[in-house]
């Protein structure tokens, strides 16, 4: 094998990729408007994989405890680090809908819940994860 394949310069790069998450926001011709996500690196998914995992007590073993994922928080955050437009840590668009944090706005933006699991179904789908196998795992 040759290792210069493996070099930065002949990486191909991930590029941001649009979306209309919610059929709440159009333009004059009516059209959802699209927002532009960008892809997540292996390092910012270990943050937000770490940053909603707890651990927990194991029932009946003292002292002893497990890992549990958030898993509604890590989507929500994955969102959230995803988004470039529109800005969800934006003051004035937080206090158009009397929110404070990107969180908050973000289910202000998209509140239909199918809309908001579609979205976040497309950031997991945009940053590598099947969701086909993971549903074809939890079958089995």
């Amino acid at each position: 094998m040759n290792l210069k394949l493996f070099l930065k310069g002949n990486r191909k790069e991930r590029e941001n990729q649009k979306y209309a998450p919610t059929q709440a926001f159009v333009d004059e011709n009516g059209n959802a408007l699209e927002w532009e996500f960008r892809p997540l690196d292996s390092k910012e998914m270990e943050q937000i994989r770490e940053d909603n995992t707890m651990e927990v007590p194991v029932t009946g073993k003292p002292n002893m405890y497990r890992p549990k994922v958030n898993s509604k928080k890590l989507i929500e955050d994955m969102i959230i680090a995803a988004t470039v437009v529109p800005d969800l840590f934006n003051v004035e668009l937080q206090d158009s809908y009397g929110v404070s944090t990107p969180n908050e706005l973000l289910h202000e933006l998209v509140e239909v819940p199918g809309e908001y699991d579609d979205l976040g179904k497309f950031v997991q789908q945009m940053n590598g994860y099947s969701l086909d196998e993971k549903v074809k795992q939890a079958k089995n």
